[in-house]
């Protein structure tokens, strides 16, 4: 199951030192609500190596902003502090696993 990362616990998730992969999205969003069972198979799949999570851009405006999210689904992949990719919009289970895998390398 994909974490729930909020403003006041992603630091925490950050810290624990795997890759992050975070999704920014929100209740009303039909792109979002089509990826969504891709973000929470993929949190299975990867969960002892990645932390897989939501953010739902209604309720962390801090989040949101530090990353300068406009457009949801926006998915960041993070390592070591750093995003070092991200897919703006809906897109295939496939090319999300692409882009969890190359974290890990």
């Amino acid at each position: 199951m994909a974490l729930v990362i909020k403003d006041d616990n992603f630091e925490a998730i950050v810290a624990e030192g795997k890759p992050v992969v975070l999704d920014f999205w929100a209740t009303w969003c039909g792109p979002c609500k089509q990826i969504a069972p891709y973000i929470e198979e993929l949190a299975e799949e990867f969960k002892d190596t990645v932390n897989i999570g939501k953010c739902d851009v209604d309720d962390n405006s801090e989040l949101t902003a530090q990353f300068g999210v406009r457009n949801i689904p926006t998915v960041l992949f993070i390592k070591d502090g750093k995003v070092m990719d991200k897919q703006v919009g809906a897109t295939s289970k496939a090319a999300l696993k692409e882009k969890v895998e190359a974290l890990l390398k």
